[in-house]
């Protein structure tokens, strides 16, 4: 481009890929003001104002906001603050990209079970998806509680593990909605049950059961990670299984 070339507005978009609507937004906050025509008060845009859309795009990219870029637009030297600055930036883009990875992961988790299962209640579908959104929650109570090697395994399961426990849960679900009412005592609540914890403690695997044992975490604490994740049953339901699963306990003890 020459440097003494002028452009409108509709030129400059064209030549730097950016909107009208976001040139005349800058122009108004005071970022990226063009000559104006004396007589139209048109726009016009020359070399300088493509130099200095660069050193704007430069520190949007760093991540900087509009009102911060403004105060660092016509600084002709940097110091160590802006070091500081960007290290603040850095540490900010890298839990973004954390939420991100874990958003895609979630993402995949779920078209891959829709795929396979075809069709999923939407109660246990979000129940799954909130799952997945407390591990943040799920691994600071792990970390509280002096199981950070516990949450480190488990998020060290691979997909295929996890898929299968997403639809083991899932078939777990059916069976709780299809055996509800049912007497605690009734052999295929037994089953239901003897299935699902089998399931639920090869995923965890010895050691970590072990652990969680030992561990003696008090029954209110425990309370407070169930209620991260809670099962997506009605009070009702929930209420059944619960005094199923305690038959089932006090049963099993006895044997």
């Amino acid at each position: 481009m020459k440097e003494n070339t002028k452009y409108s507005v509709g030129e400059f978009s064209k030549k730097t890929g950016l909107s009208v609507r976001t040139l005349h937004y800058y122009d108004e906050i005071g970022l990226l003001q063009p000559e104006k025509d004396p007589e139209s008060g048109h726009r016009i845009y020359s070399h300088s104002d493509i130099v200095t859309l660069q050193k704007i795009l430069s520190l949007k990219f760093l991540g900087f906001s509009l009102e911060q870029i403004a105060s660092l637009l016509n600084k002709s030297s940097f110091t160590v603050d802006l070091a500081d600055t960007l290290t603040l930036h850095m540490k900010a883009l890298e839990e973004d990209q954390k939420r991100i990875e874990a958003s895609l992961n979630a993402v995949k988790r779920v078209i891959r079970l829709l795929e396979e299962e075809e069709e999923v209640d939407s109660s246990v579908l979000f129940s799954l998806i909130h799952n997945m959104q407390t591990t943040k929650k799920q691994k600071e109570w792990m970390d509280q509680h002096k199981l950070t090697e516990v949450m480190e395994v488990l998020s060290g399961r691979s997909e295929e593990e996890k898929i299968a426990l997403d639809q083991m849960f899932i078939t777990f679900y059916k069976e709780v909605k299809q055996l509800y009412g049912s007497p605690v005592d009734d052999p295929k609540v037994k089953k239901m049950l003897e299935s699902y914890l089998h399931n639920a403690f090869s995923f965890l695997g010895e050691d970590l059961i072990h652990q969680l044992a030992d561990a003696n975490i008090e029954e209110t604490d425990i309370q407070e990670l169930e209620n991260m994740s809670p099962f997506p049953f009605t009070e009702e339901e929930q209420k059944w299984l619960n005094e199923a699963m305690e038959y089932y306990m006090k049963e099993a003890e006895q044997e």
